[in-house]
């Protein structure tokens, strides 16, 4: 019986241009591109973080499709629609190291007990490689941003007309639920 070779991050760095996928287990999991609404969710996410980023300091935001290498047993990379990192400096190579603190925002297929069940696996994930913050935003819901935190259960809930936060992986950055809207 033939065994198929493990992927590796030079496959990872093969991926098409544009696409979007994440080293687990030893393969290559490709994502699909997210709708509107979400793709602004994030968008939103990430420019906040940016301006925090400006005026305070203390890491860097990243946009939707960056890479963070990781070193877990069955996880090699993660790729969240909007993150904050402390760290290195940025190079043309994925980011090295967990962000602190990463957003994932639902899309269509994200929704059901298959989808509940692998988000709660990739939040342990984010928490055993170091990630302070996880945030599932589901726009779908009245229970918009819910905020994980390592061994925090259950997660702080934001819903519009609050101002969210990422703390201690943001120090002193909020967000505007509504913003997840605009």
């Amino acid at each position: 019986m033939k065994t198929a070779a493990r992927a590796t991050l030079d496959d990872l760095y093969r991926v098409p241009e544009h696409g979007k996928a994440e080293l687990v287990g030893g393969e290559l999991v490709h994502m699909s591109p997210t709708g509107g609404r979400p793709g602004l969710a994030g968008g939103a996410i990430y420019t906040s973080l940016r301006w925090h980023e400006r005026s305070a300091g203390g890491g860097r935001a990243y946009p939707d499709n960056v890479g963070f290498i990781v070193d877990l047993p069955h996880r090699q990379s993660f790729s969240p629609d909007a993150a904050f990192h402390r760290g290195s400096t940025p190079t043309m190579k994925f980011v090295e190291g967990a962000p602190a603190f990463a957003a994932e925002v639902r899309s269509e297929g994200d929704y059901g007990p298959a989808a509940e069940e692998a988000m709660a696996r990739k939040r342990a994930d984010y928490f055993a490689a170091g990630t302070l913050v996880v945030w599932d935003v589901d726009l779908l819901s009245e229970d918009v941003v819910r905020v994980h935190r390592p061994g925090a259960a259950p997660p702080t809930i934001y819903r519009r007309g609050e101002l969210a936060d990422a703390e201690p992986a943001v120090p002193g950055w909020r967000l505007p639920v509504d913003e997840l809207f605009e």
